[in-house]
């Protein structure tokens, strides 16, 4: 297969995946190795495709008719799990984590973590490593984007979050969340 039926072809995949599409498997489909499609993956972006890359695979952002919103959190390294099943629990979606450093400003890690599943293999993931979290550089402060359906499935993201107690307080301003301290 030449460069261009291979980047039509992943586009084409892309577009009709209701998954991610791990790097290895389509480079195996595709004949060549992991790297070239990581090349691919890089251009067809170029080209103004939405591409989003995690550790589960490449997916094409689509648009969105939800509710997102910024939640402000903290608690320390063992808090993770319970914090991502209670989101995910009550309907939402965590698309990143966001910290704020005193030298480098705004540190931002890509999650998609969709299900009760994704949580499990993250915190898996996050235990076997051993490597610091985002959220340690910064006394367990982060941020998440968080997805749901609705405005009422966010509000039991919220409660879920002040069960646990690792939301910190909010107030809304128009359109801005505003930390305070709890």
């Amino acid at each position: 297969m030449d460069n261009t039926r291979r980047r039509a072809y992943i586009k084409e995949k892309l577009e009709q995946a209701d998954h991610r599409l791990r790097g290895m498997d389509l480079a195996k489909e595709c004949g060549v190795s992991r790297q070239v499609i990581v090349g691919d993956m890089a251009l067809l972006r170029a080209r103004g495709m939405d591409i989003i890359s995690t550790p589960r695979g490449y997916y094409l952002k689509k648009e969105k008719k939800a509710c997102l919103r910024i939640l402000v959190c903290r608690h320390d390294r063992e808090g993770t799990g319970k914090e991502l099943t209670a989101i995910v629990r009550a309907g939402g979606i965590i698309h990143d984590v966001r910290v704020e450093h005193e030298i480098y400003g705004e540190l931002h890690g890509q999650l998609e973590i969709k299900s009760e599943e994704d949580a499990v293999s993250f915190v898996r993931a996050m235990q076997n490593s051993g490597s610091p979290l985002l959220s340690d550089i910064s006394g367990g402060i982060h941020t998440h984007l968080v997805e749901t359906k609705t405005e009422e499935e966010m509000a039991q993201v919220i409660h879920a979050l002040r069960e646990i107690g690792v939301l910190y307080e909010w107030l809304v301003t128009g359109d801005w969340w505003l930390v305070t301290d709890a």
